[in-house]
């Protein structure tokens, strides 16, 4: 993934120049562990500290890359220019926006109004940006090898507005399912298309696959929360979401696949999962459902341990910021 945006960004060693915008995953990740540690309180009465513990490190997270990537505009507003131009890496633009909704929710049983506050702010910039990268799409000329996994981002930003809006933002909330299901069913076909017919992804690249599970997890959530129910159709995008982790999982997870803030890409789509999959349980008469919503979560939570350390390691190492 990384090799993609490199090639149209001008490089030098160890400078917050060469911060991807892509590492606001780890927000989305480490965000949607605390939601769903959250919901599992809820289901297997295990401690509230858990995740709030996990909130307030996203919080924190979010907090450090806001100010390094506002940095990073001040010093070297080309850079940040070319990367939001950029036919790849400008869709994970749409991490940020992503982040600040999923932190309104973090948020939300210490203050509702700061939720709603969050939540607004979050919704105006995800339709900005979705508007912004419909309307490139649409000027033509797109090369194959530029649809990836990655333009899936926008679609499922507009899909959490729904996820995480409250009642008192019910039209919103439509709208943003309206448009995020739009799109995300288009570019799911366009990037299905071209996983089959064109060129293997680059081995960088290869761990934002698991996003192709995120439309379905997402939509699940967004739809239960705007009808207030589970239903059939809600449980056919879990099991067909569950069914692509399964697909690709053995693909994203091999060694011969370099380590890279690009790994982050895998964080929200298994996050999702997961509170989908703990959100079904809650419901679902059954044991075995239950259970799959345990081990979930708990491969949920030592990846976001893993991914963490290895950043860490990477930033301490000089790698992470190195052109």
């Amino acid at each position: 993934m990384q090799t993609a945006i490199a090639t149209a960004l001008p490089t030098s060693r160890a400078s917050v120049k060469n911060l991807p915008v892509n590492l606001f995953g780890s927000v989305m990740g480490i965000a949607g562990l605390a939601l769903a540690w959250r919901g599992a309180a809820l289901l297997y009465g295990s401690s509230t500290l858990i995740a709030d513990g996990i909130g307030i490190l996203s919080l924190l997270v979010f907090a450090v890359l806001a100010v390094a990537y506002l940095s990073k505009w001040a010093a070297f507003p080309e850079a940040v220019k070319a990367e939001f131009s950029h036919p790849v890496a400008g869709n994970f633009f749409g991490t940020i926006s992503i982040a600040v909704l999923l932190l309104s929710s973090v948020v939300a049983p210490w203050s509702s109004q700061l939720q709603k506050l969050v939540w607004t702010f979050g919704s105006v910039a995800t339709l900005v940006l979705g508007y912004v990268v419909v309307s490139r799409v649409l000027k033509g000329n797109m090369a194959p090898a530029n649809v990836v996994p990655a333009w899936l981002i926008p679609g499922v930003a507009s899909l959490d507005i729904a996820v995480t809006g409250g009642t008192w933002g019910h039209e919103v909330n439509m709208i943003a399912l309206g448009i995020g299901t739009a799109i995300a069913i288009v570019f799911y076909v366009l990037i299905f298309s071209r996983l089959v017919h064109g060129e293997p992804l680059p081995a960088g690249m290869i761990p934002s696959l698991m996003v192709m599970i995120a439309p379905f997890e997402v939509g699940f959530l967004a739809y239960v929360n705007v009808t207030q129910h589970v239903d059939m159709f809600a449980a056919m995008l879990f099991y067909f979401g569950l069914f692509m982790f399964l697909v690709l999982a053995p693909r994203v997870f091999r060694r011969s696949v370099p380590f890279g803030p690009g790994w982050w890409g895998i964080s929200f789509p298994i996050a999702a999962l997961v509170n989908a999959a703990i959100k079904y349980a809650s419901v679902a008469d059954g044991l075995a459902v239950m259970v799959l919503a345990g081990v979930l979560l708990a491969f949920l939570t030592v990846t976001i341990a893993v991914l963490l350390v290895r950043t860490l390691y990477s930033l301490y190492t000089g790698k992470l910021l190195a052109g």
